[in-house]
């Protein structure tokens, strides 16, 4: 269960950490690299790639250096967690929402309730930026109504074609 409940912490805690570095660092002293993800990308990576680098390269620490056995250990399963919410990222953020590398389509309401909410965020390439600055922790509903919108208004429509 410690395990378990470390792992978790590595991942939820490495959410609330990039909330923190997006929104007062890479929207602040760091922007110059930032900005590279706000405009249209110029060549298969981004300058902005290297903060990615530099979370996989902790996770990958703390697999490597973790005291044994890794069932008592504590920089293990927190390093999971990192790899974890860092593989999942991926998918999510380049892969489903900025549609990079191998990019794929899903009808997943969650996903594309991300998707709609990062695409908020990228709505302006200022240094200001704007909400949400987390990938995973923010206002789900505000943006599932947009996603949901279109199905009510569809089953308005054909509620009223069936019944005339």
């Amino acid at each position: 269960m410690r395990f378990f409940i470390l792992t978790v912490a590595g991942f939820a805690g490495l959410e609330i950490f990039s909330y923190l570095v997006h929104r007062w660092l890479f929207h602040g002293v760091l922007w110059r690299v930032h900005r590279t993800h706000h405009l249209p990308r110029k060549g298969f990576f981004e300058l902005n790639d290297l903060f990615s680098g530099a979370f996989a390269a902790v996770s990958v620490a703390l697999l490597a250096f973790a005291e044994k056995p890794l069932g008592e250990s504590t920089a293990f399963p927190v390093g999971l967690g990192i790899a974890i919410y860092g593989t999942i990222y991926f998918l999510v953020h380049d892969l489903f929402t900025h549609r990079r590398f191998a990019p794929f389509n899903s009808g997943n309401k969650i996903l594309l309730t991300i998707r709609a909410a990062h695409r908020r965020h990228h709505q302006t390439a200022e240094k200001r930026g704007l909400e949400p600055f987390g990938l995973f922790f923010f206002d789900y509903a505000r943006f599932w109504r947009k996603i949901t919108a279109p199905e009510k208004q569809k089953a308005e429509a054909e509620k009223i074609s069936t019944s005339a």
